[in-house]
């Protein structure tokens, strides 16, 4: 099934509550333009058979938009890596939208490799981005160590709590690559234990809420948009 073109999805659109995970969908492509902030839209495709986060998600759109709309003229020398990405949504939405001077690398579980991949070639990107297997807790690779990714996206990665500590080890170890790295991390509150990730990333990182004009809409469905660097 391709749903391409189709209508500007909005994260208000999902209703999850405290459940776990967004409504399942079949399998097919979306193309998504940001409200306009992309001249050519990202096509996406979604596809649940290898897990949940082969479909988008609602902070994987706050934060594109946000980066598309706030970070355009300023990630030209960036090095930028997202973490959990899913189809990768955010990192596809940067690198059409941002005159990127390198890479941009998107990183997940082996299991959604092969669908960042499509995704990467659906939207011509072969060689602007590249698609990467990352597991949380583990020992990054030479690669990412030699890479040293001084801008770090990550949505919707607070949604199951047994992965929190690994999550938190290598957001520790990306930060300590560079001085200067900044993470932007944007989740939905589903459940009491998101929030405690918040508490222990307030302790780890310098931690500030992000100005955004859309936060007074976004922040009324519980999700929430911040930026994470190295206590100094």
């Amino acid at each position: 099934m391709d749903r391409s073109p189709s209508p500007e999805f909005s994260p208000l659109a999902f209703d999850e509550g405290l459940t776990p995970l967004p409504e399942i969908k079949m399998s097919g492509t979306t193309a998504l333009d940001f409200s306009g902030l992309l001249d050519e839209p990202v096509r996406l495709h979604e596809d649940l058979k290898t897990g949940c986060g082969g479909q988008l998600w609602p902070a994987g759109m706050v934060l594109a938009k946000h980066m598309l709309r706030y970070h355009r003229d300023k990630l030209h020398e960036a090095r930028i890596l997202e973490l959990g990405a899913g189809g990768g949504l955010v990192g596809l939405a940067v690198a059409k939208g941002c005159r990127l001077g390198a890479p941009l690398y998107l990183t997940d579980q082996l299991e959604m490799e092969e669908l960042m991949k499509h995704n990467v070639t659906l939207n011509g990107l072969d060689g602007q981005v590249e698609a990467r297997i990352l597991n949380w807790g583990e020992p990054l690779s030479q690669e990412i160590i030699d890479y040293k990714p001084d801008t770090i996206l990550a949505a919707d990665c607070v949604y199951f709590e047994p992965a929190f500590p690994l999550l938190m080890q290598t957001l520790k170890d990306l930060l300590e690559l560079r001085p200067s790295t900044t993470v932007y991390f944007c989740f939905k509150k589903r459940r009491r234990a998101d929030m405690q990730f918040l508490k222990a990333a307030k302790k780890a990182f310098e931690v500030v809420e992000v100005d955004d004009d859309d936060k007074p809409v976004y922040s009324r469905e519980g999700l929430f948009l911040y930026r994470f660097q190295r206590k100094r």
